[in-house]
């Protein structure tokens, strides 16, 4: 079905003689056979926003409808790819076209030449259904891609072989409860707005461990939880992103850089590669999924690169596996549904954003959760969505940041101030909050003892205090503050400096796990405790503030990982040495 082109205003095209299509098909406009989604029906009357750029287009251009959904191709190939915003694979376009992607280009996004070796796990009789899996594809060394039946099909296994297939070849024939008989092949089909099933989704239970100290110990995310990362320009979102795409402990990583700088992409693709996953020495690349949507590409895929890069996730949950999705930055997407929102003539809302941002921005970020997934083995899967905000003038006043705040339930708040101090990661531990702390207790008990979790408290409690004590320095100096205070200053300078501070460039520093974080944060607290002690027995504060340890333990952050925990103990027993030489009245150190 076909109709003609009646106006174009930039991405957008109001096109006539449509009246069987539906709202978000995909139509193909002009001889280019543009892409585009229908955005609205008026009638005979479609608006659409089409995903490239829309010069040279004019009233009388032919549009035909392809009457399906904006859908991702879903099977073996995704990981280690880059696609852009509607699942277009930039490698294959690039070796077809050049550097520079030409306008209507058409392209799967799974190769179909390209062989897997299916290996079933399902026989000829058994009864299957909906997620159940019938078999598997070693897609990458990290990842073994299971394939399964796709919503909508049950019934009984009329043939399946092993063997070398595309994503295209018929690898099961099931014949259905229906009658009809179904070839199942490595790939399926599935539209980006619309949520993958499951059968139950259940409170999270277990942290995400980020391998970032400031973030696993003071405002640490569960997995299948929900977090936002607002900040101005220049205090390091990219790079707190970058962390958590590089560390945290999931199987699977999708990537979307949406509407930020294209050499911030650049850097991923540079960086990835060459990263060795902690848990098995794999590159990086080999679990993740890039999908890239740069400023200098269409304003319109900016909006679909989010639905696209969630699908992909709730695909690769539905294996059974923890996956964490990376939006960089949801504040751009925003943008692109504000510019839509203006063609399209709707009433705005606050600053221009159209009235239904917030409920958009709450269907994204619902998709995140643990389930049990759609199968008869009862698997667990998660979805972990992490989205950076980027507030203009950092105001996070502003209809986006609000909108996420009310809907996610970690705020990582990055400071330029801090940023300024060169203190790296800048989240502010005064504005930024987990509400994951009491769901994740028994899980921090049993894996890390009740005192981790004490710690934390006192350590919140310290740095808090210093905040208030800092307003009174501003004021009177630090020579008006008791003895016990000025020691809290300098605890606190140590919770700071040592402990939260993370260098992200510099190897042995830029990722801490759970263990090394406990014990490192109880040599500081310790530290202050056994202060304390002796302060009471007449010690002088100057004396005990600049004993040697301090040194050990600002430098204890570059100790290598697999000499840590000898070198901690050992600070730990120069420490309690030296102060109690000082309380009892020891020579000056």
């Amino acid at each position: 079905m076909s109709g003609k082109v009646t106006k174009v205003s930039g991405p957008l095209v109001v096109a006539e003689g449509l009246e069987d299509a539906n709202v978000s098909d995909v139509v193909r406009v002009g001889s280019q056979r543009l892409i585009g989604e229908i955005l609205n029906m008026t009638g005979d009357s479609a608006s659409i926003q089409v995903y490239e750029e829309t010069s040279g287009l004019g009233p009388g251009v032919e549009v035909e409808t392809t009457g399906y959904p904006l859908s991702v191709e879903l099977g073996p190939g995704m990981l280690d790819g880059i696609y852009d915003g509607i699942q277009r694979p930039l490698t294959e376009i690039r070796e077809m076209a050049g550097h520079t992607i030409s306008r209507g280009i058409d392209v799967p996004a799974l190769n179909r030449s390209k062989f897997w070796e299916f290996v079933p796990t399902a026989e000829v009789g058994d009864r299957v259904a909906a997620g159940d899996i019938i078999g598997t594809v070693q897609e990458t060394s990290a990842i073994s891609h299971k394939i399964m039946v796709p919503i909508g099909v049950s019934g009984t296994i009329a043939s399946i072989q092993a063997g070398s297939y595309t994503v295209a070849d018929t690898v099961c024939l099931v014949k259905g409860d229906d009658g009809e008989n179904h070839k199942l092949t490595l790939m399926q089909k599935w539209p980006v707005r619309k949520n993958r099933p499951y059968v139950k989704k259940y409170v999270p239970d277990k942290p995400l461990n980020s391998g970032q100290r400031v973030i696993d110990t003071l405002f640490p995310i569960a997995k299948g939880g929900t977090a936002a990362v607002p900040g101005p320009f220049g205090s390091g979102k990219t790079v707190v992103q970058h962390q958590l795409a590089k560390w945290s402990d999931v199987d699977v990583v999708v990537y979307i850089g949406c509407g930020e700088r294209g050499n911030e992409m650049t850097d991923v693709l540079m960086e990835f590669p060459e990263l060795k996953d902690p848990r098995n020495g794999e590159p990086l690349m080999k679990r993740t999924v890039l999908i890239a949507n740069t400023s200098d590409m269409p304003v319109a895929a900016r909006e679909a690169s989010i639905y696209t890069g969630i699908t992909i996730a709730e695909y690769f949950r539905d294996m059974g596996y923890d996956v964490a999705v990376i939006a960089d930055s949801t504040s751009r997407w925003a943008e692109a549904l504000r510019e839509m929102s203006g063609r399209l003539e709707e009433m705005p809302g606050e600053e221009g954003y159209p009235a239904y941002l917030a409920s958009r921005l709450a269907q994204f970020y619902e998709r995140a959760g643990v389930v049990e997934c759609l199968g008869s083995d009862e698997r667990k899967g998660s979805l972990t969505a992490i989205g950076a905000v980027s507030p203009p003038g950092g105001d996070t006043s502003e209809p986006v940041s609000q909108a996420t705040m009310r809907i996610v339930k970690v705020f990582w708040g990055l400071d330029s101030s801090l940023a300024y101090a060169r203190h790296f990661p800048a989240i502010n531990w005064l504005t930024s909050y987990s509400l994951y702390i009491d769901g994740l207790k028994n899980w921090y008990d049993n894996a890390l003892g009740e005192k981790f979790m004490q710690n934390r408290e006192k350590t919140m409690s310290i740095l808090q205090e210093e905040a208030s004590l800092q307003e009174i320095v501003k004021l009177v100096g630090q020579d008006a503050l008791s003895l016990s205070d000025r020691l809290t200053l300098e605890t606190a300078k140590m919770i700071r400096e040592d402990f939260l501070q993370q260098n992200a460039f510099v190897d042995v520093d830029s990722y801490s796990s759970y263990e090394r974080q406990a014990i490192l944060l109880q040599i500081i607290l310790d530290y202050d405790t056994l202060c304390r002690a002796a302060m009471e027995q007449g010690a002088e504060l100057s004396k005990l503030i600049s004993i040697p340890v301090r040194e050990q333990i600002g430098r204890a952050k570059s100790v290598p990982e697999d000499e840590y925990k000898e070198a901690y103990r050992q600070i730990a027993e120069n420490m309690k040495i030296q102060i109690n030489e000082i309380a009892a009245g020891g020579e000056e150190l």
